[in-house]
């Protein structure tokens, strides 16, 4: 008999923006995540160290560090984070420097139905790439 294993699915925004961060939550709230907020960089450092949150929605720019300087350090804290990029706008060479330093996705931030809807996928997806990845170290 095989033993079924059930993540809880801690997630968590990193945003300087309030709004942004408030929309988000409820939005993931609402979807059945255990959604954590803050603009703080060590309060998200800490979550990422204890392996409390398993996905991380990233905005541009905190305490004057951009995403550039902090996915390499959030991602040696946990090599399995799963880290979504949700920046205004953002350059083709910054997004392959990112990719290579390991983030999952990459999405604008969301004015509309569409763009949530965007999001809503990519964290279900970072989601269920978890999931697998914890069946196949099984």
């Amino acid at each position: 008999m095989r033993e079924v294993f059930i993540m809880q699915e801690n997630l968590l925004i990193l945003d300087e923006d309030k709004e942004c961060r408030k929309q988000m939550a409820q939005m993931f709230t609402r979807a059945g995540y255990h959604v954590k907020t803050t603009n703080s960089v060590t309060s998200a450092m800490c979550d990422v160290l204890k392996k409390t949150v398993q996905v991380v929605l990233l905005g541009g720019t905190f305490d004057d560090l951009s995403a550039v300087d902090l996915v390499p350090v959030l991602k040696l804290c946990n090599n399995k984070l799963r880290i979504i990029l949700v920046a205004a706008e953002s350059s083709l060479p910054l997004i392959r420097k990112l990719r290579k330093e390991g983030i999952f996705y990459h999405a604008l931030k969301p004015h509309n139905s569409e763009d949530r809807a965007e999001i809503r996928q990519a964290v279900a997806c970072a989601f269920r790439d978890m999931d697998q990845m914890q069946v196949a170290y099984k």
